[in-house]
């Protein structure tokens, strides 16, 4: 079990809804048990009585919690509840109710009676309304009390006291299945929002990658083409022992040589990524989710190979403050120190990690970036529950370029 300030918002929430769901039932129970212990129920001697009703709300109150669990997953849409267990819990409440009415005949319970009632039945109705419409519930709300003023009528109440058991019934019972279910839909909204934003995102990626491979086919598609005619013509012509073969694998070369040279400009356009770009994409992103992101700039000119990989540093970073967490505040900064550019990018809400969650591989892969421009990155919490991601390049010619890295890059993947 995480503590509260280690789970996300969503988590929070989802928390404190089942929580609540949880709590009216028990609500009821707790205030039924402690009614049946009033002073007037035991003055009349009807000890076996007040104890059934004891046992009864109990027993009550577990099929009831256990009931609220399945419905809450049923709402959502998580899973299914046992026809069983809601008979069970049906059964139970109604023999609370029969009892409560039972020690009204033989108890003078003035004054006391209607909370019971509603005590009674608040456990079941609440976790109830989950499963059905909001018309249906209202239908099943009236039926109950109509059949509570009957009960009441039964006891030899006056009209008076039998419409105040109603009305007292029906506001506490409403009110507790309203409570119930505005909160369910409000935790069924905010799931909801979380599964929109991971389709956005593998949408995004499956765009991304759509556009990757389109561009490949054509650029290698005709070019593939063309080359495996004139292997197959140049064949031909070797083995009748034709010049021309030679021009033909000569034009086959040359075809070859374009179109590596195309795929290198292809994937420069899909790794590169601009710095400053970057930055303002993460800053709208952010924003759109609700965090405050701080930019701070230096003034120094970097060169390409350096902003591509601190954009890739930046596109990571903004991805781990969104999924990890739940940060409110994020600061981006970008600066020189001694012939080294500094990119530090740092947020607050900061979760702890689960004792067996596996570290992820983007970071990972950002340092397999950043060793190619002699780069390093660190990354950790630091005080006031914050996280804090730090790249560091240096800004001298001892390195291979862009077009060398790309190039290798691409040498390796044909």
């Amino acid at each position: 079990m995480k503590g509260w300030s280690g789970r996300s918002g969503l988590a929070k929430v989802d928390l404190y809804t089942r929580g609540t769901v949880y709590l009216i039932p028990w609500a009821g129970v707790l205030g039924l048990t402690l009614l049946l212990q009033a002073r007037p129920v035991h003055e009349d001697g009807q000890l076996m009585l007040v104890l059934s009703a004891s046992l009864l709300a109990v027993a009550e109150g577990v099929l009831c919690g256990r009931l609220a669990r399945h419905a809450m997953d049923a709402y959502l849409g998580q899973g299914q509840v046992p026809r069983s267990l809601l008979s069970r819990a049906a059964a139970v409440t109604a023999a609370t109710t029969a009892a409560v009415v039972a020690l009204a005949a033989t108890v003078d319970l003035t004054g006391l009676l209607p909370t019971m009632l509603a005590a009674g039945l608040a456990p079941f109705l609440t976790v109830h309304c989950l499963l059905v419409r909001n018309r249906t519930t209202a239908l099943i709300q009236l039926a109950v009390l109509a059949v509570v003023g009957g009960l009441v009528a039964l006891t030899g109440r006056t009209a008076a006291e039998a419409l105040f058991a109603v009305v007292t019934t029906g506001f506490v019972t409403g009110w507790m299945a309203f409570t119930a279910r505005v909160s369910m839909w409000v935790l069924a909204v905010m799931w909801e929002l979380r599964e929109a934003r991971d389709v956005q995102a593998r949408l995004a990626v499956a765009e991304e990658r759509l556009r990757f491979g389109r561009d490949l086919h054509d650029v290698l598609g005709r070019n593939l083409a063309v080359i495996a005619l004139k292997s197959e013509l140049a064949v031909q012509l070797a083995r009748r022992a034709r010049p021309e073969a030679v021009d033909q694998m000569t034009a086959v070369q040359r075809i070859a040589q374009e179109s590596h040279r195309e795929v290198r400009d292809v994937v420069r356009g899909y790794r590169e990524a601009d710095l400053r770009v970057e930055v303002e994409g993460a800053r709208g992103v952010l924003a759109a989710a609700g965090i405050v992101c701080t930019v701070a700039w230096g003034e120094a000119e970097l060169p390409g190979d350096v902003q591509s990989a601190l954009g890739w540093v930046v596109r990571e970073a903004t991805t781990n403050v969104l999924r990890h967490g739940d940060a409110q505040r994020c600061t981006i900064s970008v600066r020189t120190e001694d012939d080294t550019v500094v990119l530090v990018v740092e947020n607050d809400g900061v979760t702890e990690a689960a004792p067996g969650d596996a570290p992820g591989s983007g970071l990972a892969g950002l340092r397999e970036r950043l060793s190619a421009v002699v780069g390093t990155l660190e990354a950790g919490p630091c005080r006031g529950g914050r996280f804090r991601l730090t790249a560091r390049v240096p800004l001298d010619d001892g390195r291979n370029d862009g077009d060398d890295l790309v190039g290798d890059d691409v040498k390796e993947a044909v």
